[in-house]
């Protein structure tokens, strides 16, 4: 998808945006009540190879553009308070989901990232997504969000919403895993 200048301008604005929830962070631990949770943890495959392809692919934001969504960022990587505008839809609907990233995971065996909402995304909360080497060489994948409806027109639409959640999610693990592939 290609990104508009419209996205660009609204990146701008969004450099200073706080994220619109008080539970920052909390992808690192116990979810809060009060949000709706997913929790996916898939194998990639096996070795070092794997992991540093599927690390690179997730946190140069590849794997959200191969999952089908239009990314403006203010960082070619996924760093610490990058802002970005991400775009998902059907044709000529699409919808904004501006984010920041709160918080990086860069360890020997461990990397990826986790995004908060900011305002004008349709919901609230989080999402993080860490990919890991086990001891035995496995290579794992991890989303886990948490988030709710940003509005009143958004709640009407939360159980359609989930649906696109869950698609978007096999989306980022189908994409992950053939930037993973050796």
């Amino acid at each position: 998808m290609m990104t508009s200048g419209s996205d660009e301008q609204r990146l701008r604005s969004l450099v200073t945006a706080k994220v619109t929830y008080a539970e920052q962070g909390a992808t690192r631990a116990v979810l809060p009540a009060g949000y709706h949770h997913v929790h996916r943890d898939v194998l990639l495959g096996k070795g070092r190879v794997v992991f540093e392809r599927a690390a690179e692919g997730l946190l140069g934001w590849r794997m959200h553009r191969d999952s089908g969504m239009s990314v403006t960022a203010s960082q070619p990587t996924a760093v610490p308070a990058a802002v970005a505008v991400l775009r998902w839809g059907l044709g000529p609907v699409t919808s904004p989901a501006p984010c920041c990233v709160v918080y990086t995971v860069d360890e020997p065996d461990r990397r990826g990232f986790a995004y908060g909402t900011l305002p004008g995304h349709p919901v609230r909360g989080e999402e993080s997504f860490v990919v890991r080497l086990e001891p035995d060489g496995d290579v794992r994948f991890a989303i886990t969000a948490f988030s709710r409806p940003a509005s009143a027109m958004a709640r009407l639409g939360a159980p359609v919403a989930r649906r696109v959640q869950k698609l978007l999610t096999d989306r980022y693990v189908r994409a992950l895993r053939e930037l993973a592939a050796p």
